[in-house]
């Protein structure tokens, strides 16, 4: 799609570079204003959870039942005409619950966990809280079950903005009548838009969804939109799933980077970290292109990409080695690829050599891993005499710190009677235990939110 935005995926000459950089900003443009931050914590560092690297996956361009895909190329095409030329026609104009429940159970089987989008009114074909015409309201109330009870648990639920395609009046609730690239979403819309106006936009996406029975902490930019108003674009995510889910810690993907830069959450616009009524909002980055099976399901990508054989090679275990999340990012019609499941097949691939060459890793859902990240960067620490005290504006599972030295005696949460126990081995590392490492002590706990202290 636009070239402005991580929509735009090199073809096969991307298949033969897995280094190739698709960031089209750098990170100091996504800085914005990061807002408050306590005072360093000494010689206390907040490692990862459980000392262990996130991984995660994020799926664009899904929603019941409709392959936005088949329904979405001609309207780019009514704006674009020589770049949108895909046979459309030929793409199935469904992709069926069968592979919903196929792609679900097996993620769950293997701990797969991440982001699946629901556009709320996909390419202008229906509605997920009304009717979808060209399926009954029994199909619609089905596939919508069906993402409730088995994605809902291991994945987070974002809207991507209303249609993916045309503008909705949200007055009217029907597409603007002007044709051009400045009334689409994944184009000029957003530029020029207040926090205010975005938020009014973002906020009639996410009450579809709520509508539809499904609970948001975060929303997912199609195309371009946002990339030139980004500082309204994290404003209006932190206002609109605060308003309309009372989202604790929002967060949104907007972007992904491809070549050295970080790839670690930004955490934005914190806001009373000390106080009762604490607030942030954390942009997701991924890390990958859609390397899996395109934004249209017609170009085949390759797991080598992601990870090679060996497990050495590839974008993913470059990202681990840095200890920053590997977010992997793929679209719906990819995965399914016109029934053919070229995307899913990668997919299996790489999350099976994932597995066999790195045990340090741990799958979270997006929202689990802006809560960390935002517990890591706003919790206010300082060590006294025999203990750690702890003010955090969030709480926090499997929080862990590394401390310099050895304890003689076992920590223990003040507030808890019995102390973490002890463990030999890393990988047995989880809330209420603690290690020796080399001159240091690693220690990993459940971090209530609020004032709370660690005895040493």
């Amino acid at each position: 799609m636009n070239q402005q935005t991580r929509r735009r995926f090199l073809r096969n000459s991307a298949l033969n570079a897995a280094g190739a950089a698709l960031a089209w900003e750098t990170r100091s443009v996504l800085a914005q204003n990061l807002g408050e931050r306590p005072p360093s914590s000494q010689d206390i560092v907040v490692l990862n959870p459980q000392n262990r690297v996130p991984v995660s996956l994020i799926i664009d361009d899904s929603t019941c039942l409709v392959n936005l895909a088949h329904f979405g190329i001609p309207q780019f095409n009514e704006v674009f005409p020589d770049r949108y030329r895909q046979p459309w026609r030929e793409l199935p104009r469904e992709i069926p619950d069968s592979f919903v429940r196929k792609f679900g159970e097996w993620c769950a089987e293997h701990g797969v966990k991440g982001k699946y989008s629901q556009v709320p009114c996909p390419a202008c074909v229906g509605w997920l809280d009304r009717d979808l015409p060209g399926w009954s309201k029994r199909e619609l109330e089905e596939s919508l079950n069906l993402v409730r009870t088995l994605m809902a648990p291991n994945w987070d639920i974002h809207p991507e903005m209303i249609t993916h395609t045309w503008v909705i009046d949200v007055k009217t609730g029907r597409p603007f009548p002007e044709r051009s690239e400045n009334y689409m979403e994944n184009w000029g819309w957003s530029v020029g838009k207040s926090a205010d106006e975005l938020t009014e936009y973002l906020s009639y996406a996410l009450r579809i969804l709520k509508n539809a029975g499904f609970s948001c902490e975060g929303i997912t930019t199609p195309g371009g939109f946002g990339s030139r108003s980004r500082p309204a674009l994290a404003q209006a995510t932190l206002q609109s799933c605060r308003d309309v889910f009372n989202a604790e810690i929002p967060h949104y993907f907007r972007d992904l980077f491809t070549d050295e830069q970080s790839v670690a959450p930004l955490v934005q616009y914190a806001a009373g970290i000390d106080g009762p009524h604490p607030e942030c909002v954390v942009s997701i980055i991924g890390c990958t292109g859609d390397w899996f099976g395109g934004w249209d399901g017609l170009v085949p990508g390759s797991a080598d990409l992601l990870i090679t054989e060996d497990g050495q090679g590839g974008r993913l275990p470059q990202v681990i080695a840095r200890g920053e999340p590997a977010i992997m990012v793929c679209h719906w019609p990819g995965i399914y690829f016109n029934g053919d499941e070229i995307g899913f097949r990668i997919l299996q691939k790489a999350v099976l050599r994932l597995h066999s060459a790195h045990d340090n890793i741990i799958w979270m859902k997006l929202s689990e891993i802006a809560r960390y990240w935002a517990a890591k960067e706003l919790t206010r620490i300082q060590k006294t005499n025999g203990r750690i005290d702890f003010l955090a504006p969030f709480a926090c599972p499997h929080y862990t710190i590394r401390i310099p030295g050895i304890l003689t005696a076992p920590p223990r949460m003040e507030q808890e009677a019995n102390p973490l126990k002890e463990i030999q081995r890393p990988l047995q590392l989880d809330s209420g235990r603690w290690m020796v490492d080399g001159n240091n002590t690693i220690l990993c706990f459940d971090l209530p939110k609020g004032k709370s202290s660690l005895i040493i």
